[in-house]
C-alpha cells in the first residue's frame, strides 16, 4: 500500500512535463518604445540565429493578436517592428527558432533574432534580436539590440518582456487549452 502511495506522488510530479510536450502556438510583436531614448548596442554577430532553424513563411500562422498590433500602432508611442506567429514543438528542453524580417542581405535582415522556449513548471523564454541599419552593400552600420528572458510565462497568456527602448509582446499557446469563447457583441454593450 505505501509503494502505491509514492508511485502516485511520483507519478504526480512528474505528469505535468510530460503532458506539457507538443506543438506550441507562438505569438510575437517586437515594438519600439518611441518615448524611450534609443541605444546602439554592438553589430549583431554572425551567426545571429544561434545555430537555430529559421522559421520559414510557409510555416508562419495567421496572427491572433492583430487587435492589439494595429492598437499599438495607433498611439505615438509604440512603433511594431515585427509581428510572427507560428507553432513550434516545445518540450523541457529548449527549442530555439530563428526570425528575420525584411529583405536577407549577405546573411542579416534588418530585423533579426532567436526565440528559446522550454516547458517546466512554466514556460521558460529567451528571446535575444537586432534591430540593424544595413548600408546598400548590406553591411550592418548600426544595431539595437533587445534581450530578455522569463522563466515565469503562464501558457495562454499575453507576456511582456521590457526591454527599454524595444519591447515584446508574446503570447504562447501550449496544445490542448482551451480556446476563450467570443464574446456576443449584445452581451458587451449591455
Amino acid at each position: 500500500m505505501r509503494a502505491i502511495r509514492c508511485l502516485t506522488l511520483l507519478l504526480a510530479l512528474f505528469a505535468p512535463a510530460a503532458f506539457a510536450e507538443g506543438l506550441y502556438q507562438v505569438e510575437m510583436i517586437l515594438v519600439r518604445q518611441n518615448s524611450v531614448p534609443a541605444f546602439t548596442s554592438p553589430f549583431a554577430p554572425e551567426d545571429w540565429s544561434g545555430g537555430a532553424a529559421r522559421l520559414h513563411k510557409d510555416a508562419e500562422q495567421r496572427p491572433a493578436l492583430e487587435d492589439e498590433a494595429t492598437r499599438l500602432e495607433a498611439t505615438a508611442d509604440y512603433t511594431v517592428l515585427m509581428h510572427k506567429a507560428w507553432r513550434q514543438q516545445v518540450g523541457d528542453q529548449p527549442s530555439r527558432i530563428a526570425l528575420g524580417e525584411g529583405t536577407e542581405q549577405f546573411g542579416h535582415f534588418p530585423i533579426e533574432g532567436n526565440l528559446s522556449i522550454a516547458q517546466a513548471r512554466f514556460i521558460a523564454v529567451e528571446a535575444n534580436f537586432w534591430v540593424n541599419q544595413l548600408d546598400g552593400n548590406g553591411s550592418v552600420l548600426q544595431s539595437e539590440q533587445f534581450k530578455q528572458s522569463n522563466s515565469n510565462v503562464k501558457g495562454g497568456q499575453l507576456t511582456f518582456l521590457d526591454g527599454g527602448h524595444l519591447a515584446v509582446l508574446l503570447k504562447i499557446t501550449p496544445p490542448g487549452t482551451p480556446k476563450m469563447p467570443a464574446m456576443d457583441p449584445e452581451m458587451m454593450e449591455q
